[in-house]
């Protein structure tokens, strides 16, 4: 079965009555879900499992795949108008998505996200469609040596992230990478860091961090900093985007929407590394960086195009090989097993429903969302006509629920203040914590990756630079680290020449 036979066949089993009211249910559910901090697609398709026994597995699939790339939408809302993302992918979209919302942007920025969402989808599926079986034998070719070296790039190009100081964001990443560490060492069983505390063995989860770094630190920012409460707008502001809006989203868009997907192939890299590397990478060729973090557009539509570019591409390993390319799609794989459909090579052989029906959904299901998220900005951003003291309310409230959710210990509650301190504090002295949240979540994956790595070459790191791959990213590594700081020199020693010329 040749690509136009087989989208054919996609396209019936997607637009049957079934086929659209589970896409349709499916956006909508994994929409509203990814708005509430706490809760992911992991958790709405873990749910979804009971209800889709017995039933068709083509039409499972798209109901749960439906709920993936809708949480992927979704995300943006929260962080956007709280600060408060609830997926470790949406934490780009807050550097820019909520100071657009500070200056009474939310509308403007709510339909950037939608817009790149939608685009970084539909650009996905396409390549999905006609590269899937390809880029499978890609994904193969990564072994532990090249995931730790894209990782490490990714983490050293954490100097992107600071506003000047290069050393106050290694010095945050430095943090990140030890509070990784925390729990049970995964190869020798030995407990690290966690000083006698049961609660610690099993680590710290990341939305733990990622609520206290960044919620709760702008909450407490809020209510210890009141003179500068009015710097915070609570209008709408205009929907409707200018040329230059779209001229400005226009690149960013097109490059992310392909990263992200090629970076949502590699089995679990997922869509958090390719947001953050969607808005570094933008960051670092925009013409005007200093704009990042104030509002910038290309800043917002970067990352959000990545992750929904991401959720698509994790498709690929999934229906290829078998191979989960994220949490979400490990779920899937287990849901699928359970309806007696093996994911991997045969399967677009001998469940082409399943194979091609998926990927016809998503071009349906990201014109779905489209339509869905547009209309509602106006609504959803009635959030910010709530008082700023209920809102504040508000945000502690879904912090604590959220957190509370995971494993209903008191103790994470404490650890969600201890990280808000921490934030607040980061914030005041100018520490970046984009960087520290980063090197959180690619750390075990990092040290995992680094011991396999050293298992394979009998203790080589030879192994790191043998590799095509693995060298050609670590080149990248050495010099996204590299060029920053000799550009800060550069800049140091212009400032000194022109101070003694005035002199």
């Amino acid at each position: 079965m040749d690509v136009f036979e087989g989208i054919l066949t996609g396209f019936k089993v997607a637009l049957s009555f079934n086929g659209l009211l589970f896409v349709l249910l499916g956006a909508i559910v994994g929409t509203l879900i990814g708005m509430i901090p706490g809760l992911g697609p992991i958790t709405a398709i873990a749910v979804m499992i009971p209800i889709t026994y017995g039933m068709d597995p083509a039409m499972a699939l798209l109901l749960m795949a439906g709920v993936y790339y809708g949480a992927a939408y979704g995300g943006a809302a929260s962080s956007i108008l709280l600060n408060a993302p609830g997926e470790s992918m949406s934490v780009p979209t807050t550097f820019d998505g909520y100071p657009m919302a500070k200056q009474g942007k939310a509308g403007k920025a709510l339909a950037i996200a939608a817009i790149a969402s939608f685009v970084g989808g539909t650009v996905s599926v396409i390549l999905l469609t006609f590269f899937a079986p390809l880029l499978a034998k890609l994904a193969i070719s990564f072994g532990p040596a090249e995931y730790f070296a894209l990782m490490l790039m990714g983490l050293m190009t954490v100097s992107s992230f600071s506003e000047g100081s290069t050393v106050k964001a290694l010095i945050s990443a430095t943090i990140g990478f030890m509070v990784a560490t925390i729990g049970i060492d995964g190869q020798t069983g030995t407990t690290r860091y966690t000083f006698g505390n049961a609660n610690l063995l099993e680590g710290i989860d990341f939305l733990i961090i990622a609520l206290g770094l960044f919620a709760l630190a702008e909450v407490s920012s809020l209510i210890f900093e009141r003179k500068q409460k009015s710097a915070f707008s609570n209008k709408l502001g205009s929907l409707s985007l200018s040329k230059q809006d779209y001229k400005e989203m226009a690149g960013p868009m097109g490059r992310q929407s392909v990263m992200g997907f090629l970076i949502g192939v590699l089995p679990g890299a997922g869509g958090t590394i390719a947001s953050f590397l969607g808005y570094i990478s933008e960051k670092k060729i925009s013409k005007k960086p200093e704009e990042f973090g104030k509002g910038s557009i290309a800043g917002l539509a970067g990352p959000e195009a990545a992750n929904n570019g991401a959720s698509s591409g994790a498709f690929v390993p999934l229906l290829s090989l078998g191979i989960p390319g994220s949490g979400t799609t490990a779920v899937m794989l287990g849901a699928l097993i359970v309806l007696g459909v093996q994911p991997g090579p045969l399967l677009m052989n001998d469940h082409p429903d399943v194979f091609w029906g998926v990927i016809a959904s998503m071009y349906i299901g990201n014109v779905i969302l489209l339509i869905l998220n547009l209309p509602l900005i106006p609504y959803i951003s009635k959030i910010l006509k709530i008082p700023r003291p209920m809102l504040i309310s508000l945000v502690i409230i879904f912090c604590i629920v959220g957190v509370y959710g995971i494993s209903f210990r008191t103790f994470d509650l404490y650890l969600l203040v201890v990280f808000g301190i921490i934030g607040y504090f980061m914030s005041r002295m100018k520490f970046p914590a984009a960087p520290m949240l980063l090197a959180f979540i690619l750390g075990g994956m990092m040290e995992q990756s680094l011991r396999q790595s050293l298992t394979i070459s009998n203790g080589s790191f030879l192994i790191f630079v043998q590799k095509p791959i693995s060298c050609a990213l670590l080149a990248v590594a050495l010099l996204s680290f590299i060029v920053p700081l000799l550009k800060s020199r550069k800049k140091k020693k212009r400032m000194d020449d022109s101070l003694n010329h005035t002199i």
